[in-house]
């Protein structure tokens, strides 16, 4: 074909011919000729894609300044293009403002789609972006608490813990604990992880019952653990999403003494010391939903994953009774070690999950208490609601 005929043919071209053209020389690395066209197409009307384009051309040539204007035009056109985020946040890095870039990143990781559907030519830009946000957090915490470690001198150590995780949440290092019941979130209750003891003066007697309800467990457990049964129990074909491991799995197992309120007679007969301290403390008393009183045992290096409860209206105890070696649990952002003699409230609905480290099973008492924070009259409202609530779905 001769000059003079391309020429031709290319004036005739239409706007998606000519952004196909700018591509095509942006992909061999060609800047002026994808402006050349990207210049010509904009005549035939201006679009986002033909304004990224310009951006990365202007990029190449080094004017890194004219392609931040470039992208703050994309980005009026369209405020949540993680890519056009992105793309500002490399530049600003180029001109050496480095703090103004982690936040542009910070922006573009918060509307980032998931692993499965991001772009795979941008995914290493996408772990770059995280890892530079994640520096700079931690370079903020150390900052923080270098400039605060005078002032928590003296503070006890609940209120420590929750400062320390306060300043780590204002760096960005962490997230705020949510409540995300599967099935009832009721408005106005604090989401506390682990709960003051104070507010549950019963649990020294509890505690001090723990050599009572060890022995009778051991002389269960004596016999063997054909009684105990897989925590996780899906039907075959309902999604399993992260149980899949310990779906059916006899590497966590229960033996429910109390199960949706209803008393399990034979187990019960079994354990009448452990049932009668159980009987003489505070547990939630649904019809149909509580107490539920279990026995959970933890086969070694055995990891319970991430999960949330049912509703914030009841919270968990937990007695351990068997702890063979380390074994940790995880409620928001707190971490704990369970140690004998020592129970625990913690709101289940904040997402949690647990490791047996040690070389032998681990087993705990976990039964349910109402939240502290409703009064008699809002417990008996709500079993009547939820009661109500099933009753409609049944008929």
């Amino acid at each position: 074909m001769r000059l003079g005929e391309r020429c031709m043919i290319e004036d005739n071209l239409d706007q998606d011919a000519l952004l196909v053209l700018a591509s095509q020389a942006l992909a061999r690395l060609d800047p002026k000729s994808a402006l050349s066209f990207l210049d010509r197409a904009d005549r035939l009307g201006r679009t986002h894609n033909s304004i990224l384009n310009r951006a990365l051309a202007l990029r190449l040539l080094g004017d890194f300044h004219a392609s931040i204007l470039t992208l703050d035009e994309a980005l009026e056109m369209q405020p949540y293009d993680f890519v056009a985020l992105l793309a500002k946040g490399a530049m600003l890095e180029k001109l050496g403002h480095q703090r103004a870039a982690v936040q542009i990143y910070a922006d573009a990781l918060k509307i980032t789609p998931p692993p499965g559907a991001r772009p795979p030519a941008l995914t290493a830009q996408i772990e770059y972006a995280t890892r530079l946000v994640e520096q700079h957090a931690i370079s903020l915490r150390d900052y923080l608490q270098s400039e605060v470690a005078s002032l928590r001198e003296g503070m006890d150590e609940a209120t420590r813990e929750r400062f320390d995780e306060g300043l780590e949440i204002y760096a960005g290092l962490k997230q705020p604990p949510k409540q995300q019941p599967l099935l009832l979130n009721y408005p106005r209750l604090p989401v506390i992880p682990f709960y003051d003891r104070t507010l549950f003066p019963w649990l020294s007697e509890l505690e001090a019952a723990s050599p009572i309800i060890v022995e009778e467990l051991k002389g269960v457990l004596d016999g063997g653990m054909e009684d105990f049964v897989p925590y996780i129990a899906f039907p075959k074909g309902a999604p399993v999403n992260q149980w899949g491991k310990l779906n059916h799995s006899r590497d966590w197992s229960s033996l429910f003494l109390w199960k949706d309120g209803v008393q399990q007679e034979a187990v019960c007969a079994r354990f009448p010391r452990t049932v009668q301290v159980l009987e003489n403390l505070p547990m939630a008393r649904q019809d149909g939903f509580a107490p539920t009183a279990v026995f959970s045992a933890l086969q070694p290096h055995t990891h319970i994953p991430p999960h949330t409860g049912s509703s914030n209206v009841r919270l968990l105890a937990h007695l351990p009774l068997i702890l063979p070696g380390p074994a940790r649990f995880r409620v928001g952002n707190s971490v704990k070690e369970w140690k004998m003699g020592q129970a625990w409230i913690f709101d289940d609905t904040i997402e949690h999950e647990a490791w047996n480290d040690a070389e032998e099973m681990r087993v705990i008492l976990i039964f349910d208490v109402w939240n502290p924070y409703l009064t008699e009259q809002e417990k008996t409202l709500i079993t009547a609601m939820m009661k109500a609530q099933r009753a409609f779905l049944r008929s």
